[in-house]
């Protein structure tokens, strides 16, 4: 795909208009990276507007015992690029951001986009709209590990995010929820038993939506 149809394809930059697109051309670049490629590190600066154009990645932390503490997945044609201060040319990471899988990576240079486009009201809002999902993203971060107990915290990833939980094995679903295996299976048991969710040949299915976002949202 060309570098023109990638920022075609992304809803980001929906409203632009064709001369546009063209300058956008002009300060981006597009790679395809391998899987467990990292990003870039908590706290690092980068000149890049990064979006995931196609794949798969995930943000994570380090703990003071080099433990990996998972925050959230990022899905394709999604901002990865944490933004915390529009005033500055440079972006400031928030975690470490590796990828899940093969994927395809559009860069933009941050201090051009600020000047040609942000400074002339072009993808303010857009913009604004992708903090508001990021700082959504945290607000589960914070109920899920402080708030919620173990049946919200599956029942909200169930609700929130069934294929991904179905394409991971159960052990790594537990380390997500930081809960025990053990408990993860008695829970899922618990949802079947009350007929909120069905599970054939190990995927999860879904029977009662609204039951289910009742439990991860009390």
């Amino acid at each position: 795909m060309s570098l023109k149809n990638t920022l075609n394809s992304l809803d980001f930059f929906k409203t632009l208009k064709e001369k546009e697109i063209i300058l956008l051309c002009s300060i981006s670049s597009i790679q395809s990276l391998n899987e467990n490629y990292i990003l870039h590190y908590e706290k690092e600066q980068s000149s890049s507007l990064v979006f995931l154009v196609n794949g798969l990645a995930k943000a994570y932390k380090i703990d003071k015992h080099s433990n990996e503490i998972f925050l959230y997945y990022i899905y394709k044609n999604s901002l990865l690029s944490d933004i915390t201060d529009i005033n500055n040319n440079t972006i400031t990471s928030y975690s470490n951001i590796s990828l899940a899988e093969d994927s395809i990576i559009l860069s933009i240079n941050y201090a051009q986009f600020r000047n040609l486009f942000l400074h002339k009201n072009l993808l303010c809002l857009e913009l604004l709209q992708e903090i508001a999902l990021k700082s959504q993203k945290l607000d589960s971060l914070v109920n899920r590990e402080f708030i919620f107990d173990a049946v919200q915290k599956v029942a909200q990833m169930l609700e929130s995010d069934l294929e991904m939980f179905n394409k991971l094995k159960r052990h790594d679903i537990s380390l997500i929820l930081h809960i025990q295996p053990a408990t993860l299976s008695r829970v899922l048991n618990r949802l079947k038993r009350n007929n909120i969710i069905d599970i054939i040949q190990g995927k999860v299915i879904i029977l009662n939506k609204d039951e289910l976002k009742e439990i991860g949202n009390d």
